[in-house]
């Protein structure tokens, strides 16, 4: 138990994954989940030129 031994052990090195080979089916996937991707970062960007969408702030009722 020298005193270099201390502190966190720094952890193995994972092995590279190896390219899969991708089907139509998963290249359509990706294809698919990359346009709602685009779709809701340009709604996002739409949403963010507008402003908040309540401005009232406290609703208060009739009554007094």
């Amino acid at each position: 138990m020298s005193g270099r031994d201390g502190g966190k052990k720094k952890p193995l090195k994972a092995p590279k994954k190896g390219d899969k080979d991708l089907d139509e089916d998963d290249l359509a996937h990706k294809a698919k989940l990359k346009e709602q991707q685009k779709a809701l970062q340009d709604a996002k960007a739409k949403a963010a030129q507008k402003g908040p969408l309540v401005s009232g702030g406290i609703k208060k009722s009739g009554k007094k």
